[in-house]
C-alpha cells in the first residue's frame, strides 16, 4: 500500500493548468529534469487518482497519463478554490488545511476497505 506521506511527495511536481471555480486542471511536472519529465511509479498515480475521485466533493476525475494531466470537477462550497493552490505550493493555509484532509479522509476508507 502506497503511503499517504508518499502521495503528499507528489505535491510539489504537480501544476495547475487551469482554474475556475468548480473545475481545475493539474499537470504533473518533474522539477529536477524539466526538459525530461519522468512520471512516478504507476501504483503511486494510481493510488493518488483513487483517493482524490472518492474524495467528499470531487464530482469527477479523469486522468491523461499520456499529457500527464487530470482534470478535477468539485463542489466549491465543500473544497474551497484557493485550498488547491495552497496545497500545491506547501502553504498550511486553513483553505490547504481542509483539502488535505478531505483526502486524509478518503485515503483511510480506502485502506480501511482493503483490511
Amino acid at each position: 500500500m502506497v503511503g499517504f506521506e508518499t502521495l503528499l511527495a507528489l505535491l510539489p511536481k504537480v501544476r495547475v493548468v487551469h482554474h475556475i471555480p468548480g473545475r481545475i486542471r493539474l499537470k504533473l511536472v518533474d522539477l529536477e529534469l524539466p526538459s525530461s519529465p519522468r512520471l512516478p511509479a504507476r501504483g503511486v498515480l494510481h493510488k493518488a487518482s483513487e483517493i482524490a475521485a472518492r474524495a467528499p466533493g470531487v464530482r469527477s476525475l479523469r486522468l491523461n497519463p499520456m499529457a500527464r494531466s487530470c482534470a478535477v470537477e468539485y463542489d466549491p462550497r465543500i473544497i474551497p478554490e484557493q485550498a488547491w493552490a495552497d496545497l500545491l505550493a506547501g502553504q498550511r493555509s486553513p483553505a490547504a488545511r481542509i483539502l488535505e484532509g478531505i483526502l486524509l479522509d478518503s485515503y483511510r476508507e480506502i485502506v480501511d476497505a482493503q483490511l
